[in-house]
Protein backbone atom coordinates (compact mmCIF):
# COMPACT_ATOMS: atom_id res chain seq x y z
CA UNK A 1 0.00 0.00 0.00
CA UNK A 2 1.36 3.39 -0.75
CA UNK A 3 -0.85 6.76 0.27
CA UNK A 4 -3.66 3.71 0.95
CA UNK A 5 -3.40 2.58 -2.29
CA UNK A 6 -2.62 -0.72 -4.01
CA UNK A 7 1.28 -0.29 -4.83
CA UNK A 8 3.07 -3.24 -6.65
CA UNK A 9 6.96 -2.05 -6.47
CA UNK A 10 8.91 -2.71 -9.50
CA UNK A 11 12.39 -2.96 -8.84
CA UNK A 12 15.90 -3.02 -10.39
CA UNK A 13 19.02 -2.39 -8.87
CA UNK A 14 21.52 -0.08 -10.22
CA UNK A 15 24.97 -0.04 -7.83
CA UNK A 16 26.00 4.07 -7.60
CA UNK A 17 29.28 2.90 -6.55
CA UNK A 18 29.67 0.88 -9.66
CA UNK A 19 29.16 3.69 -11.71
CA UNK A 20 30.68 6.89 -12.88
CA UNK A 21 28.39 9.85 -11.28
CA UNK A 22 27.96 11.35 -14.73
CA UNK A 23 26.02 8.24 -15.71
CA UNK A 24 23.58 8.21 -12.68
CA UNK A 25 20.52 10.08 -14.44
CA UNK A 26 20.98 8.18 -17.56
CA UNK A 27 20.52 4.84 -15.86
CA UNK A 28 17.78 6.28 -13.55
CA UNK A 29 16.14 7.76 -16.52
CA UNK A 30 16.64 4.64 -18.54
CA UNK A 31 15.40 1.95 -15.59
CA UNK A 32 12.22 4.42 -15.27
CA UNK A 33 11.70 4.35 -19.28
CA UNK A 34 11.49 0.42 -18.99
CA UNK A 35 8.71 0.54 -16.34
CA UNK A 36 10.16 0.37 -13.35
CA UNK A 37 9.07 2.40 -10.13
CA UNK A 38 11.68 1.77 -8.32
CA UNK A 39 15.87 1.18 -7.84
CA UNK A 40 17.49 -0.63 -5.60
CA UNK A 41 21.02 -0.10 -4.21
CA UNK A 42 23.55 -1.22 -1.63
CA UNK A 43 25.26 1.31 0.75
CA UNK A 44 29.23 -0.27 0.50
CA UNK A 45 30.81 0.62 3.88
CA UNK A 46 34.14 -0.10 2.99
CA UNK A 47 33.89 3.22 0.04
CA UNK A 48 32.07 5.38 2.70
CA UNK A 49 34.40 4.59 5.22
CA UNK A 50 38.20 3.41 3.69
CA UNK A 51 39.81 4.36 7.06
CA UNK A 52 38.43 4.08 10.51
CA UNK A 53 36.20 6.92 11.69
CA UNK A 54 36.92 9.22 7.83
CA UNK A 55 34.04 9.04 5.90
CA UNK A 56 33.10 9.74 2.68
CA UNK A 57 29.93 11.22 0.72
CA UNK A 58 31.23 12.52 -2.88
CA UNK A 59 31.84 11.37 -6.13
CA UNK A 60 31.35 7.60 -6.37
CA UNK A 61 30.05 7.50 -2.69
CA UNK A 62 27.72 10.49 -2.69
CA UNK A 63 24.89 8.25 -2.05
CA UNK A 64 22.64 11.16 -1.46
CA UNK A 65 22.92 12.80 -5.14
CA UNK A 66 21.73 9.22 -5.90
CA UNK A 67 18.77 9.11 -3.92
CA UNK A 68 17.91 12.89 -5.17
CA UNK A 69 18.66 12.20 -8.46
CA UNK A 70 16.39 8.96 -8.66
CA UNK A 71 13.73 10.96 -7.01
CA UNK A 72 13.24 13.68 -9.30
CA UNK A 73 13.49 11.03 -11.95
CA UNK A 74 10.49 9.82 -10.47
CA UNK A 75 11.75 6.81 -8.93
CA UNK A 76 11.34 5.53 -5.08
CA UNK A 77 14.27 4.11 -3.55
CA UNK A 78 15.39 0.61 -1.64
CA UNK A 79 18.31 1.66 0.49
CA UNK A 80 20.13 -1.29 1.41
CA UNK A 81 22.41 -0.06 4.51
CA UNK A 82 24.73 -2.89 5.84
CA UNK A 83 27.59 -4.20 6.98
CA UNK A 84 27.78 -6.93 4.70
CA UNK A 85 26.72 -7.31 0.78
CA UNK A 86 26.32 -9.62 -1.09
CA UNK A 87 27.20 -7.94 -4.27
CA UNK A 88 29.94 -9.36 -5.66
CA UNK A 89 32.25 -7.06 -4.04
CA UNK A 90 35.67 -6.84 -2.41
CA UNK A 91 35.69 -7.91 1.28
CA UNK A 92 31.79 -8.14 0.84
CA UNK A 93 31.82 -4.18 1.25
CA UNK A 94 33.01 -4.24 4.44
CA UNK A 95 36.36 -2.19 5.04
CA UNK A 96 40.11 -3.71 5.25
CA UNK A 97 40.63 -1.90 8.63
CA UNK A 98 38.01 -4.06 10.55
CA UNK A 99 41.14 -7.42 9.88
CA UNK A 100 43.06 -4.94 12.70
CA UNK A 101 40.19 -5.69 15.05
CA UNK A 102 40.83 -9.45 16.64
CA UNK A 103 37.44 -9.94 17.77
CA UNK A 104 35.84 -9.15 14.56
CA UNK A 105 38.65 -11.06 12.57
CA UNK A 106 38.05 -14.24 14.89
CA UNK A 107 33.60 -13.54 14.15
CA UNK A 108 34.74 -13.39 10.48
CA UNK A 109 36.63 -16.47 10.12
CA UNK A 110 34.06 -18.51 11.66
CA UNK A 111 31.29 -17.23 9.47
CA UNK A 112 32.95 -17.96 6.62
Amino acid sequence: MLDREPFKTLSGAIHYFRIHPDEWYHSLYNLKALGFNTVETYVPWNMHEKEEGTFTFTGFSDVVSFIQLAQEVGLYVILRPTPYICAEWEFGGLPAWLLKKTAVFVLMIRHF
